[in-house]
């Protein structure tokens, strides 16, 4: 299959290798930037671009793979194509690419940096197309690249997108505080990586509500006080420690 990928981000680029590695053959990466296209364009052995209006008309696919409020913007300015266009963000509509013939969406659902490696075959691809044949196709590619591969609408995959937020961005900002609190008391914030390590292992074999420990599940008021008195300091993270406790504790009533 003939590719253009707009984008040269973090998921454009493990998604434009991935492809590659799967013996496609990736024309052009287009981005506003030339010098970041011309970096994925080395590794994928494609023409680099930073006009969109510049794209090989010539294609099969059309990954827009940019951040999300851009999207309409990239839209309008493509040229009219035969080939597929789709995207890769988790909270779009799949109708934001309605006046292409042939469109849809292409989400693989995981947290990418750039410099990270990752097992492509073991992220999830979720699927949407305007018609039977299409979803079929992009069923087909994703099975190339990935062990599971399934077929969602954008209600769905915008339902997935705000679970993700909560476990992934969301528990990583937590790590954040978490790390200044242990600077605060001079201690590192490698004593944590057993117990994160541990957290998220138990989840993966049990329910987070079955999997839920600490002071807030166990109701013990007298050291959840302690700890919001200890956090007097640093009043934004207090807060959030108050929020959460209070979530805990309605979830375990």
């Amino acid at each position: 299959m003939n590719i253009v990928v707009i984008g040269s981000g973090n998921v454009a680029s493990h998604l434009a290798r991935a492809l590659y590695m799967a013996k496609h053959r990736i024309l052009q990466v287009c981005s506003r930037t030339i010098d970041n296209a011309q970096i994925l364009a080395n590794e994928v052995n494609a023409d680099s671009i930073d006009e969109v209006q510049q794209i090989n008309v010539q294609a099969d696919l059309y990954i827009l793979s940019i951040k999300d409020d851009a999207l309409a913007e990239v839209v309008e300015q493509l040229p009219d194509v035969d080939g597929m266009v789709v995207h890769t963000a988790g909270s779009v509509s799949v109708n934001i690419l309605s006046r292409f013939k042939n469109y849809g969406v292409f989400y693989p659902f995981q947290t990418f940096v750039k410099s990270a490696e990752l097992q492509f075959d073991a992220i999830p691809i979720l699927v949407e197309a305007n018609t039977i044949a299409n979803a079929s196709l992009l069923m087909g590619l994703g099975n190339e690249l990935s062990k599971r591969v399934l077929q969602a609408s954008s209600d769905q995959r915008g339902a997935l997108h705000i679970s993700a937020v909560f476990a992934c961005n969301f528990v990583n900002h937590m790590y954040r505080l978490g790390e200044d609190v242990l600077k605060e008391s001079g201690l590192p914030f490698e004593l944590l990586h057993p117990l994160i390590q541990e957290t998220a292992n138990k989840v993966l074999r049990m329910s987070p509500s079955v999997a839920q420990t600490g002071p807030a599940a166990r109701n013990d008021q007298q050291i959840i006080q302690k700890h919001l008195n200890q956090l007097e300091g640093q009043k934004e993270t207090q807060q959030i420690y108050r929020m959460l406790t209070d979530s805990i504790l309605k979830y375990n009533k």
